[in-house]
């Protein structure tokens, strides 16, 4: 038995989480100009049960699509594609329609890359291909190829592999991912070169996401599916007017009110909304900002973490503990995260104590540092 690839498979499956019909609703509502004689493809998406292909299906002449492709992982069989291009009688309840849909569609078997052994469990791997189905496979990138838009909630598991290959092959694409993706390195840098943005759907609010029917644990059963709540968001490379409005700035620069990071040449702000107007050095900002940037008003820096900022020191520090003792473990530098004096009217707890002097710092939680391209310019008095 080959471990990566099935190792992979467990990955995609524990990655199973499915959209719900009113997510997709709510996103794709914005994007309809996106969409006038393309081919889409879901292809992370099973047209039996996946509600991208029942909103595209119900949506196709509305939306002026000109091709619906659909592929999808399984691991014990082969997976198939399905094109689809219009013609279906909408009547009739979401099950009705899908298998219309299916039966007017061009279904294709994709190659199966691995058969059930004796045992039924067991599958042995074809050398140098993938899983049936996987968006990797040879068969859903030629798919890729010929595609205009990809739409799914791919596998969170694999997402930076994922928009890799959409940004290889120069893809458009609106898709779901983890909220904590924004803070890995390769994502960042798409964000921070305007190649990424975040949808529609604010930021600070998570989603709903309904897990298969033998799933043992979920956090709420509605309408008959078991639902787990997940910090997701929408992520798209489509230009959308969202971005390209300024932020209303209101508060003025006051030093008290936006302490400097100790290890960095930036002030702290700790509301998005509270950007002051008249700063024109770097500011570090909470991640949710993603949400409101506008890369006309603002420049992104970098992300307020070791590897993609420079820290300028290099204290010892004493960790300490969630109730602010010694925990005897020390760290230089304060594990790479920006950090500022302890403010015991503003902090719950310090995070670290200087060995050499004693004096307490509180670490600051993910920030994105950035600029403000066009400041107010005080008048001197």
């Amino acid at each position: 038995m080959a471990g990566g690839n099935l190792d992979n498979a467990k990955k995609l499956k524990a990655d199973e989480f499915y959209t719900q019909l009113s997510d997709i609703e709510k996103e794709l509502k914005n994007y309809k100009k996106h969409f006038k004689d393309k081919v889409v493809f879901c292809n992370c998406d099973d047209p039996e049960t996946s509600n991208f292909y029942y909103y595209f299906v119900s949506n196709f002449e509305e939306l002026g699509l000109k091709k619906l492709i659909t592929t999808h992982f399984e691991i014990d069989k082969a997976s198939y594609m399905l094109e689809y291009e219009g013609g279906v009688d909408l009547q009739g309840d979401k099950e009705t329609v899908v298998k219309r849909a299916i039966k007017l569609g061009k279904k294709s078997k994709l190659k199966q890359n691995f058969q059930q052994g004796d045992q039924g469990v067991l599958f042995e791997e074809e050398p140098t291909r993938s899983f049936s189905g996987d968006f990797r496979s040879p068969e859903c990138v030629e798919l890729l190829k010929e595609s205009d838009i990809v739409v799914t909630n791919p596998p969170f598991s694999l997402f930076r592999e994922y928009v890799a290959q959409l940004m290889e092959y120069k893809k458009k694409f609106l898709i779901i991912g983890n909220k904590n993706a924004i803070t890995y390195k390769d994502v960042f840098s798409l964000i921070k070169n305007n190649n990424l943005k975040i949808g529609y759907k604010n930021i600070n609010s998570d989603m709903w996401l309904v897990l298969p029917d033998t799933a043992v644990k979920w956090e709420k059963m509605e309408n008959g599916k078991k639902l787990q709540h997940i910090m997701a968001c929408w992520f798209t490379n489509l230009d959308i007017p969202k971005h390209h409005q300024d932020l209303v700035l209101y508060k003025s620069y006051n030093p008290s009110e936006y302490p400097k990071y100790v290890n960095y040449n930036a002030i702290n702000v700790d509301i998005v909304s509270e950007i002051p107007n008249d700063y024109n050095g770097t500011m570090g900002v909470p991640i949710t900002f993603i949400d409101k940037y506008n890369p006309d008003q603002f420049e992104i820096i970098a992300l307020g973490i070791i590897g993609s900022c420079k820290f300028t020191s290099n204290r010892k520090m004493e960790i300490l503990d969630k109730n602010g003792k010694p925990t005897g473990k020390f760290t230089i530098n304060a594990k790479g995260t920006l950090y500022r004096k302890y403010n015991i009217k503003k902090d719950i707890k310090p995070a670290f104590k200087d060995v050499r002097t004693g004096v307490l710092y509180s670490s600051i939680y993910a920030r994105i540092l950035i600029k403000n391209k066009n400041p107010v310019i005080k008048r001197k008095k």
